[in-house]
């Protein structure tokens, strides 16, 4: 267990495992719901699954809301993989930023979860329906993230790529 905590990146502790210890800790004292688990193996995973789909939300949901409402302005991609070169210290900025939003995601998964024991207990949705209404609600949430990603990992090479062209093209044109 020590070797798999040993292996954990800052990135995946303050955006996975963070959100998602906070989570099943508020959200079993605001809801009759037990998310905390007393095998700590399991939870460490339960937990950073947590955390994974707090921050799968705060990047397909809560960003673009933000974004759209004009809250936030991202650089221009090339501009940023470019800029992230020059300055070690971006990246730290980036995965402090992921942090905010990962804890802004975790308050409305909170409110979420809130709302979601009302309607269970005004509507009387069963525990069968609501892990089916979940599971596919996840499977949306990871095929999008998913989508996401690929699209990320695709700007990014034709970001160096780009860089690495208008390079050779420079050279070419020096000689």
């Amino acid at each position: 267990m020590k070797e798999i905590l040993d292996k954990l990146s800052s990135y995946n502790i303050f955006n996975y495992l963070l959100p998602g210890v906070l989570f099943a800790s508020i959200g079993t004292e605001i809801s009759s719901y037990t998310l905390l688990v007393d095998n700590l193996a399991v939870g460490a995973f339960l937990y950073y699954f947590y955390g994974l789909v707090i921050s799968r939300l705060g990047s397909l949901v809560v960003e673009p809301i933000l974004k759209k409402l004009r809250i936030v302005h991202f650089a221009d991609y090339s501009s940023f993989v470019t800029a992230s070169h020059s300055d070690q210290k971006i990246d730290v900025l980036s995965e402090q930023n992921n942090s905010y939003r990962s804890l802004a995601s975790l308050f409305l998964c909170l409110l979420m979860l809130s709302a979601i024991e009302y309607l269970d207990r005004f509507f009387g949705i069963g525990h069968t329906e609501l892990l089916i209404i979940a599971v596919a609600l996840l499977l949306v949430l990871f095929v999008s993230a998913y989508k996401k990603q690929t699209k990320y990992i695709t700007n990014r090479v034709d970001a160096v790529l780009g860089k690495t062209m208008k390079g050779a093209a420079n050279e070419a044109d020096d000689s």
